[in-house]
């Protein structure tokens, strides 16, 4: 059975996390960099099939990163352009600091190479204090439970998980397939088949409050190639809501998937969003405040713009009681 397919981010993650390792390790076995970094040795000779092609025009050998694969063994070197002074501007150099340090992340990267040494070389000449700068963390996830994710996700098996549910504010237990696990948006997910159910789910590893191995093999696969993520796919059958935000609400619309956003005077918003659970929309609502208000929709009967002041009340009577 084949692995489900990485999306093209994922696998240049990958690839900018393995080539920095291989280059301060010079001639270390493939099946070495694989054990590493949890890969199929076929798919990192893919991968590096693609790192030769990098370089610059006019892409004569000497502006072509070099990778040498002999014996089983593996060497780059970078094309001469990387021994060239690199000047940023503050803004760029703030910027490459963000997207490089997400590379940590990435299982196998090593904690003392080239790329830490190359980040505090980038953070000092920015006049930064070490962390203050930036600092890219993926949640608070439970690094045994990532590793029991990943584990399962390579062998197909199913996992028994604990887990509690934001949207819904709800605790239950699950059997999943992991299919793999992904950074998104500053946390860890996992794509899986969910056996309760029986359709796809993607779950915050954060959110597991528990992951026990069964050992069962399964034969739940992606029905699809997973091209690209999402963190919520609203169904045909989720609630609508459409919402005045005032300007200071706009980080919504940035937030949240909507469906439509239509701008109004001063910056106001008028947006429609699709609601998987009403705690969510409750929480949401309850935060905005007087900087929302509801114009349309209805999520379990009842109608949205009720929900709101129905979540405040309860809110209020612990506090008065």
């Amino acid at each position: 059975m084949a692995a489900p397919r990485l999306t093209a981010a994922d696998r240049i993650r990958r690839v900018l996390a393995i080539v920095p390792w291989i280059v301060s390790n010079p001639g270390v076995e493939v099946a070495e960099v694989a054990r590493r970094f949890d890969l199929d040795p076929d798919d990192l000779v893919d991968d590096l099939n693609v790192v030769w092609m990098v370089g610059i025009p006019p892409y004569t050998p000497d502006a072509l990163v070099e990778v040498t694969i002999e014996d089983g063994r593996v060497w780059i070197h970078y094309a001469d352009f990387f021994s060239r002074p690199l000047r940023l501007t503050p803004d760029q150099g703030l910027a490459l600091l963000a997207s490089t340090d997400g590379l940590l992340s990435v299982p196998g990267t090593d904690p003392d190479g080239p790329l830490v040494r190359a980040l505090d070389k980038l953070r000092t000449s920015l006049g930064g204090d070490g962390e203050q700068i930036v600092d890219v963390d993926l949640g608070s996830a439970d690094p045994a439970i990532l590793a029991t994710m990943r584990d399962n996700a390579a062998s197909k098996t199913e996992v028994e998980i604990d887990y509690f549910s934001f949207n819904r504010d709800t605790h239950t237990t699950r059997r999943i397939t992991p299919w793999r696990v992904i950074a998104q948006e500053g946390a860890w997910y996992v794509e899986s088949w969910c056996h309760v159910a029986e359709a796809e789910r993607l779950f915050r590893v954060d959110r597991i409050e528990a992951a026990r191995p069964t050992g069962t093999a399964s034969d739940k696969l992606p029905v699809v190639d997973a091209t690209t993520s999402s963190t919520f796919s609203p169904g045909s059958n989720a609630a609508r809501v459409t919402i005045d935000l005032s300007p200071e609400a706009a980080w919504v619309a940035e937030t949240y998937p909507c469906e439509r956003i239509s701008e109004g005077p001063d910056g106001a918003q008028r947006i429609s969003l699709a609601v998987s659970a009403r705690p969510w929309l409750e929480r949401l609502l309850v935060r905005l405040g007087p900087r929302a208000t509801v114009v349309d929709g209805e999520i379990d009967g009842v109608p949205a713009a009720e929900v709101g002041a129905e979540a405040a009340r309860r809110i209020l009577s612990r506090y008065s009681g």
